[in-house]
């Protein structure tokens, strides 16, 4: 089994987007920074925050062009929050979160849908850091013949950087619970996300600690989750995890082709 994640960077390398992930050929995709806007009126729409002065292109109907990049999978859409996107001066509610792809195959039997920070944002993205939903999906395997359950999240921003804060750790402690509901006691679990945090932040040793996990990403040696397209200093934001119960037959970070400023990470399960 093939599981990749992504955060998609609101599909600004888009062509690139489309060509790739069929190429990838993932089993299950979690997918980050998606955008889900049905009455676009065209294929590019502004993001725009005056309070920090961000302009930010969005590719606007991302989620339909992901499901038809990929047919052969179920997709679930995860939004965190309603707020615009904008077509010169006209407005278009917009809904903003992550998603997940399953390859038709695969039989879902459970799954939890929920907010590790705050709550839908129903009229406007909101004030910063903003809420954050979680998804996680518990599988059937039929090559394996055995249970597997994928969780990912797209962590908590903060304008201040990525150090600890009690959120990033009470939101750690969410995501664990949400796991818990679905994950079975001794069987595969996959955690992966943006977590937007460093190697050695609370955010990792919490989930490592409350579910038994080993972070493949720094345990390898990896030593970047970003492509050349990110220009800032820091070269971490996207962490995967495994338990005991997985047997890792390969893992990669791969920077190239270049389809967001965030690296895909791609894992092969036994």
């Amino acid at each position: 089994m093939r599981i990749a994640l992504l955060n998609a960077w609101g599909g600004r390398p888009h062509d690139r987007v489309l060509a790739f992930l069929p190429e990838l050929a993932p089993d299950v995709l979690c997918l980050e920074e998606v955008v889900h806007t049905p009455n676009a009126p065209a294929a590019v729409m502004d993001y725009r925050d005056p309070k920090i002065g961000t302009i930010l292109p969005q590719r606007a109907r991302m989620f339909d062009e992901i499901c038809e990049a990929l047919p052969g999978h179920r997709a679930t859409f995860c939004p965190a929050a309603r707020g615009d996107l904008w077509h010169g001066e006209h407005a278009y509610p917009s809904e903003w979160g992550l998603a997940t792809f399953v390859r038709r195959e695969l039989t879902v039997i459970g799954q939890v849908q929920d907010f590790a920070h705050g709550g839908f944002g129903a009229h406007g993205y909101g004030d910063h850091p903003r809420s954050r939903s979680a998804h996680v999906v518990r599988l059937y395997d039929f090559v394996a013949d055995q249970p597997v359950t994928i969780a990912h999240l797209h962590g908590l921003r903060d304008l201040a950087g990525k150090d600890d804060t009690p959120e990033r750790a009470a939101q750690a402690h969410c995501f664990a619970d949400l796991i818990d509901v679905v994950h079975r006691e001794g069987e595969r679990l996959v955690v992966c996300g943006d977590l937007n945090v460093c190697p050695d932040s609370e955010t990792l040793r919490i989930l490592q600690s409350r579910l038994g996990l080993t972070e493949l990403v720094t345990s390898r040696g990896f030593e970047t989750t970003r492509t050349a397209l990110y220009l800032k200093p820091e070269r971490f934001a996207d962490y995967m995890f495994v338990n005991d119960a997985v047997t890792v037959a390969a893992f990669d970070v791969l920077t190239q082709p270049e389809v967001s400023d965030h690296a895909t990470l791609v894992l092969e399960l036994s």
